[in-house]
C-alpha cells in the first residue's frame, strides 16, 4: 500500500513526524509537505510563480507552496506510482465545523479526494499538542481498516481526535459538521513605523454544537469522523432562483 502524507503546519511539524511513525511499518509512505507554516490557505494553487521541491534530511520532501500545492504536485509529477491514499495531518488544533473551509489540512486531503484518491485529514483536538501519539494510532487504525475493508469510491473523511491518552479515548463517532458564531473583531495594532495594520480576529465560539455534531463528538472524548463531499450545489435553492430569474434577465 503506497501513502502520500502532507499537511499544512511545515514538513518540520511534530504532528507530521508522528503520523509518519504511526503509518511507516505498514505501508510505503511518501512525505511532501509545506516548507512552513500554511495554516488556513484552504485549497489554494500558485498559479504565479514555479513551486520549488526539496529533501530534508530525514527524506521528507517540501514545497515552498501551499499544502494543495504539495499533493497536487506530488500525485501528477514527483510519484512513479498513484498512492492508493492521501493522509493530510496531524494537525495542531481541530478543524471542525465551519474551520474546514479554511484548513489547509482538509485542504491537502481535498485535493487528493478530487485525483480520486481515498483521503482523510486528522487533527489533534487541542492546540497544547500533548498526545499526537493517539492521533497517529487512530490514523493507523483508519488506514488499516481501508486497506481492509477498501471503499468502492473515493471517500473524504475528516477527523478530529481528542488530545487524551489513548487509553482515555471513549470511541469513534460518526458525525455531521458543527457550526460556529461569526468570527471575534479584526484586531488593530501599530507597527514601530506607525503602521497601521490587522490582525484577522479570532473564530467564533461553537453555536451548532449538539449531538451528532463533530464538536460535541470530540467534547465527550469520542474520535469524531465526518466524510465530506464537494459538491457546493445547493440543491433546495434551485426551484426558487428559476423561479427568481423567472423569464430571464434584463
Amino acid at each position: 500500500m503506497r501513502i502520500l502524507l502532507s499537511n499544512d503546519d511545515g514538513y518540520h511539524a511534530p504532528g507530521l513526524a508522528a503520523l509518519y511513525a504511526a503509518l511507516a511499518d505498514i505501508a510505503e509512505v511518501s512525505v511532501v509537505a509545506p516548507e512552513r507554516n500554511r495554516s488556513g490557505a484552504s485549497n489554494s494553487l500558485t498559479l504565479d510563480r514555479p513551486l520549488s521541491v526539496r529533501t530534508a534530511a530525514n527524506g521528507f520532501r517540501y514545497v515552498n507552496g501551499t499544502p494543495t500545492d504539495c499533493v497536487h504536485l506530488a500525485v501528477t509529477g514527483l510519484m512513479d506510482q498513484l498512492p492508493d491514499m492521501v493522509v493530510s495531518g496531524v494537525n495542531a488544533g481541530p478543524n471542525m465545523g465551519d474551520d474546514t473551509i479554511y484548513s489547509g489540512t482538509v485542504a491537502a486531503a481535498t485535493e487528493g479526494y478530487l485525483l480520486g484518491i481515498p483521503s482523510i485529514a486528522i487533527s489533534l483536538g487541542s492546540f497544547e499538542g500533548r498526545h499526537f501519539e493517539t492521533a497517529g494510532l487512530i490514523a493507523r487504525q483508519l488506514v488499516t481498516r481501508c486497506k481492509n475493508s477498501p471503499f468502492h469510491e473515493p471517500v473524504l473523511l475528516n477527523v478530529n481526535v481528542p488530545d487524551l491518552p489513548v487509553g482515555e479515548i471513549k470511541g469513534t463517532q460518526v458525525t455531521r459538521l458543527g457550526r460556529r458564531h461569526r468570527a471575534e473583531g479584526a484586531v488593530r495594532s501599530v507597527t514601530p513605523r506607525g503602521e497601521v495594520v490587522y490582525w484577522v480576529g479570532a473564530a467564533g465560539p461553537a453555536a451548532d454544537a449538539g449531538e451528532g455534531t463533530d464538536f460535541y463528538a470530540l467534547e465527550q472524548g469520542y474520535v469524531s469522523v465526518t466524510p465530506l463531499q464537494i459538491d457546493l450545489t445547493h440543491g433546495e435553492q434551485m426551484g426558487g432562483v428559476r423561479h427568481w430569474i423567472g423569464g430571464g434577465l434584463s
